[in-house]
């Protein structure tokens, strides 16, 4: 517990010392990943350059401090109570970084783990397909070895952050002879390939573009960057969601506990709390809110995070839990969260407020990641023993 609290401490130092009015309310997170593109990234350099970034990998052998897990929860919730910037490099935090030091070469490690830990690189997943959202079985994508290299033609879609990314690991298929998930290979791809690779960003509800779709027209990914084997992307695929569900759960929730107590004390600003109904939703949502989180210790701290139904109940939970809160913040504020502030001379275009995007965004909760149908599926038959679907 003394080294929880003295850890806690100097993070708390350390962000009143560097966070300041340069980078405090530079805004960012789901629906708002447009906001202070510039300061985050600078951001990211600086929490790189102090060893912030990677606290949960096993070794510090990559310029970054090592947290054990309530250390972990402990920065995240100074982070949080700072109001330092959303992360830009949380993609390559922790699902790439974790997924190289279990599956990466030591050539893949020392090449790409130092820039991640100094905030200098940034990443996209491009997994998701038009034809292949949940079903990553399904993937089309092609890899095909040419001597020192794969050359990638297909196309990836809900990429987050794609514009922004310095990389992205891409599922393909580099046997195009085998079925479903054989024949599937995990390769590092950059994103600087011009005429190869393309960018398009998705407009969403919001009017906002954190998703993309990004086509790749004979892009180059160099053979020794090819993860954990040829035909060994399914293994390392389904090795990498779990790894997105893990500690950063807990992370998320802290999160959740801010935009929470946003919605509360709109409640009784408003008067809404005086609505038995709002009061009841409000305490369910608190509630909830509790429950995942010693959930996901329970988890974590027991090693059930192995159990390949794990990831799929943290998702359930947290997706309909966020969307229900979406729904909460417009209740609260009644009509006049229907409507916002606009500039009739059509100099500055229309937006939305914190809780209307909250709204907006939380729609698609229950889809991206592994829709909840996909999630029910796997518990029914990889945990619970129930028939597959016939295909």
């Amino acid at each position: 517990m003394r080294d929880e609290e003295g850890f806690r401490g100097e993070a708390r130092g350390w962000l009143e010392a560097h966070v300041g009015e340069g980078y405090r309310g530079a805004g960012g997170g789901p629906g708002s990943e447009h906001e202070g593109l510039d300061t985050r990234r600078r951001w990211e350099r600086e929490l790189g350059r102090a060893g912030w970034i990677g606290l949960g990998w096993p070794t510090a052998a990559y310029g970054n401090r090592t947290a054990t897990l309530l250390q972990q929860v402990a920065w995240a919730e100074e982070y949080t109570r700072a109001q330092a910037p959303a992360r830009l490099g949380h993609i390559g935090e922790n699902l790439l970084a974790p997924t190289l030091i279990r599956y990466g070469s030591p050539a893949q490690k020392d090449r790409f783990l130092t820039p991640v830990a100094r905030g200098e690189e940034l990443w996209c997943q491009g997994y998701s397909e038009p034809g292949a959202g949940s079903d990553l079985a399904a993937v089309r994508t092609a890899a095909v070895r040419e001597g020192p290299v794969h050359r990638l033609t297909g196309q990836k879609t809900w990429t987050s952050l794609a514009q922004h990314a310095d990389w992205c690991f891409v599922l393909a298929r580099t046997d195009p002879d085998a079925r479903r998930h054989r024949g599937l290979s995990l390769l590092l791809v950059p994103m600087d390939q011009p005429g190869r690779v393309e960018v398009r960003p998705i407009r969403q509800l919001t009017g906002t573009s954190e998703f993309n779709e990004v086509f790749f027209d004979g892009a180059v990914a160099r053979h020794e960057h090819l993860v954990g084997g040829e035909g060994n992307g399914w293994r390392v695929a389904l090795g990498l969601l779990a790894l997105e569900r893990g500690v950063s759960t807990l992370v998320q929730q802290i999160g959740f506990e801010a935009e929470l107590a946003d919605v509360v004390r709109t409640a009784v600003a408003t008067g809404a709390a005086g609505d038995p109904v709002i009061r009841a939703r409000l305490v369910r949502q608190w509630a909830e809110l509790r429950t995942m989180r010693w959930n996901a210790l329970r988890t974590l701290g027991s090693g059930a995070g192995d159990d390949p139904g794990a990831p799929s109940v943290a998702k359930l939970l947290w997706g309909g839990w966020h969307q229900r809160l979406g729904e909460l913040a417009v209740a609260v504020r009644g009509p006049a969260a229907t409507a916002g502030p606009y500039d009739w001379s059509g100099e500055r275009p229309y937006e939305l407020d914190a809780a209307q995007r909250l709204f907006l965004f939380s729609r698609a909760d229950t889809l991206y990641g592994g829709s909840d149908e996909i999630q029910r599926n796997i518990i029914a038959e990889r945990v619970l023993g129930l028939p597959r679907e016939p295909r």
